[in-house]
């Protein structure tokens, strides 16, 4: 009889393709946790040497406000801010490694052009982060410093050094990250995720999403200072066409619907 030609669940579960299959999720849990210990070992170690400069790099922060007296108001507001800025300056001293690690449990999922490619592109990952730092640090955050200062209504600004720092280290990091839009593009235009084309057709979305990131991203809420995030997203996004266009120079466009339907 038909029902009985049927396999059992029990004899699916057994069989030697479930076997293999339930070996390679194992093969992968494991990759996975070996990769996540190197990551936190390397976080950890570089948070520890950051110790040694984060008196140095307390300076470096409060050169953007040197009007306003920075003060802590709980015993251990001083004590906190240090280890805040110390882990700060650790992971961004381990993103290359975290990075790395990251890539290398991909790997076996990439071709081998494609991990040539990503390899080649990891100075550009910082290149373009430091780029993104340079800019907050040095066009962003005067502006915005200098509005929330003025905007007083006559009363004595008296910071808190905790809020100063993490106002000024989280605006350092996402546009940081911001910055690192034109590689992303390149990348995947490059591994044949998107093409030129349909990152074009991708403008309106872009410019929306600009100016909601500019909201989101600036600490005050005049259209200057949110601009001052806007229009340089708006650049980056040209940018990454451009690149992604040479990324795909010499092949055949294709949006990535036809892409798939030619596999």
């Amino acid at each position: 009889m038909s029902w009985m030609r049927k396999k059992s669940p029990d004899r699916e579960r057994n069989s030697p393709a479930a076997d293999e299959k339930k070996l390679a999720i194992a093969g992968h849990l494991v990759e996975l946790r070996s990769r996540l210990l190197k990551s936190v070992i390397a976080a950890g170690v570089c948070i520890g040497a950051s110790f040694a400069f984060v008196p140095y790099v307390f300076d470096f922060l409060k050169s953007r406000a040197p009007n306003v007296e920075l003060i802590y108001i709980t015993p251990t507001g001083m004590l906190g801010t240090y280890m805040k800025v110390a882990i700060y300056c650790g992971l961004a001293l381990a993103l290359p490694i975290l990075i790395y690690e990251l890539l290398m449990f991909l790997s076996p999922a990439l071709k081998r052009n494609e991990k040539r490619y990503i390899y080649r592109s990891l100075p550009a990952v910082v290149i373009f982060f430091i780029a993104g730092v340079a800019f907050s640090y040095f066009v962003l955050l005067p502006p915005a410093l200098g509005f929330l200062q003025r905007f007083n209504l006559g009363i004595t600004p008296l910071w808190t050094v905790d809020k100063y720092v993490s106002l000024v280290v989280q605006l350092l990091f996402w546009v940081g990250l911001v910055f690192e839009l034109p590689f992303l593009m390149f990348l995947l235009s490059k591994l044949g995720v998107v093409t030129p084309q349909w990152l074009a057709n991708k403008r309106k979305y872009n410019l929306i999403f600009a100016f909601i990131l500019g909201a989101a991203i600036t600490p005050t809420f005049d259209p200057v200072n949110q601009c001052l995030v806007a229009l340089p997203i708006i650049l980056l996004f040209e940018i990454g066409i451009l690149l992604a266009k040479l990324a795909r120079r010499g092949e055949v466009p294709l949006v990535p619907a036809e892409a798939e339907a030619t596999e």
